[in-house]
This record gives structure tokens, sequence and C-alpha cells, in this order.
């Protein structure tokens, strides 16, 4: 594919979100005025590695930066954004995956957080192996482990991907001979492309929508057993007294929905078009500018 050349550089991109101030804090002062006044500080928790979320945490600093609102990106992994939500630490996170991706944290910090809404249905969780692998099914990788080096590289060891392939996936297809190497995603992606530069195969933990289905040849591995789970939703989660705090925040956020295609165009232009960018910010921008009535639908 000819955006094979752009995914090196953006493996070093993935979780460069710059840190632009100190944790936390809210302003109950969402009036603003004429002036230009603060509406109020919001923290953002971004899941670090986790393209859509970034994505879509960059969006939504973009918009509500334009409605008078001070944003500030807090990127850190799973565990500690359900914490950070869970004490108040953050405002909201746009990344949480239900049912099966993030049940256990959901389980344990569900009754200390609030949901705001669903933006997307569209998503789901993957075992990805390069597209001229000799198979095409789960139920034939036990019998390949000597064409793929015995490996199975997958991404966080916190990771709701992680707890599903180890407890349903291998368990569940008898994989247990593979040798199941989880570390971050930015390393799974770059493993990702020394095995496509060099031709070899390679089986990876993913989702859908991900940038390495465009930047990569690869194919999802059917799942007969249905071990991955079916169709996942993206929703908005915050602190408990967020809405009360900033009700026409919530309100946008409660509101929010985004295709598979208009969120694949957005990290097309994140994480392809402008592969190695140390700052999303003037390229959401732009994205912003080209699809601003989409954007300007979110606030209205």
């Amino acid at each position: 594919m000819k955006k094979h050349a752009f995914a090196s550089l953006a493996l070093a991109s993935v979780a460069a979100l710059a840190l632009t101030g100190c944790a936390g804090g809210t302003d109950d002062d969402t009036t603003g005025d004429a002036a230009g006044e603060s509406k109020g500080a919001l923290t953002i928790a971004v899941f670090e590695g986790w393209e859509e979320g970034i994505a879509t945490s960059e969006l939504w600093k973009v918009v509500l930066e334009e409605q008078g609102y001070e944003v500030e990106l807090k990127p850190v992994s799973a565990a500690p954004v359900f914490q950070g939500l869970a004490d108040g630490d953050y405002d909201f996170t746009t990344d949480v995956w239900e049912p099966v991706t993030h049940a256990d944290y959901l389980g344990q910090y569900g009754d200390k957080i609030e949901k705001l809404g669903t933006w997307n249905d569209e998503s789901k969780l993957t075992i990805a192996v390069n597209e001229d692998a000799p198979i095409d099914s789960l139920d034939e990788l036990a019998g390949a482990i000597d064409e793929f080096n015995g490996k199975i590289i997958g991404i966080e060891p916190g990771a709701g991907l992680t707890s599903v392939t180890e407890n349903e996936v291998i368990p569940g297809y008898g994989l247990q001979d593979f040798d199941y190497i989880t570390s971050s995603t930015p390393a799974m992606l770059s493993e990702l492309q020394a095995a496509t530069d060099a031709g070899e195969n390679i089986v990876v933990t993913l989702w859908e929508p991900h940038w390495a289905y465009s930047a990569f040849p690869l194919k999802n591995l059917e799942d007969p057993k249905g071990t991955l789970g079916g169709a996942e939703t993206l929703s908005s989660y915050s602190r408990i007294g967020f809405a009360d705090d900033f009700p026409e925040v919530a309100e946008w956020l409660a509101n929010f929905t985004m295709d598979t295609a208009m969120l694949a165009d957005l990290e097309d232009a994140m994480f392809n078009e402008n592969a190695g960018a140390k700052d999303w910010n003037p390229i959401v921008k732009a994205w912003v500018e080209d699809n601003r009535d989409y954007v300007d639908a979110l606030t209205s």
C-alpha cells in the first residue's frame, strides 16, 4: 500500500500528546462573558495509544476552546483513566469501550463515574495478520504456529483487549503454545512495521477503527467462536458531578455522534497524512475547517 512509508513515522506519534498544564481542576463558572472570559477549565483523560481516543479528545479540545473553555489533555493508561475519573482528577474521557473491552474497569468503577453518551456503535476487537498470510481464521492459527514464529504480538498488559485475548481467544482456540507478547501499542505497531518491511507473517491484536488498516496490508482472522465479542460501543464518561458543573458541555457530549467513516478520516489526517507530527492541534484545526458543518453541529 502506498501509505506504508507513513507508518513508521506514525509510530513515534502515537503517544505524543502534549501536556499543556497541571492536572485536574474544574470551574463552575460556565457562563463566560462577551469580553471572552474563560467559561472554565476542563481536563480530558486520553487513553494512551488508542487512536480513536486521541483523535476525539483532540477534536473536542479544539471545539471546546472555540466555545471559550480552557482544555488540558492528560494521556494516561486505562486504569488511571478510570481511577482519575472516580477521584475527580479528570473531567471526562471519550474512549470507553462497551460491553467487553472495559467491562472489568466499569465493574470496578461504574458506580463512581457517570456515562454521558455513546458516540459510535460500529467498533470491534480484532486479531489481524498480514493479508497474504496462509490462514484466514482463528481456528487455523494453532496449526500454523511455525508460520508466525510462535508469537502473538499484543498491546498494553492492562488493556481490555489483552484480557479478552488471554482469557477468551487463547484458550478458546488452543493457542497456549504461542508466546503472547504484551508491551504497548507503539511496540506492537513497530513489530508490525518490521514484519511488513521484511515480508514476514505476523499476528497482532488490534481493533477497528484504527489507522493501521490504511497503513499496512492486513486482514482480520475470522472468529467463528465469537471469543472477541460482537460490535462494541464507544462512549464518553465523566466524573460524578461534571454535568452539574458544566451542563452545556455535558449536553454536547451526550448528543455527540461520529460514525466510523468520519473517525477514519480524522485519524487518517492525523496519523497517516501528517505522520511524525509533534503537535496535533493545527492538524485537527485544519480538519475542523474542512468539516465545519459537522463540527458546528456538535455544539448547536
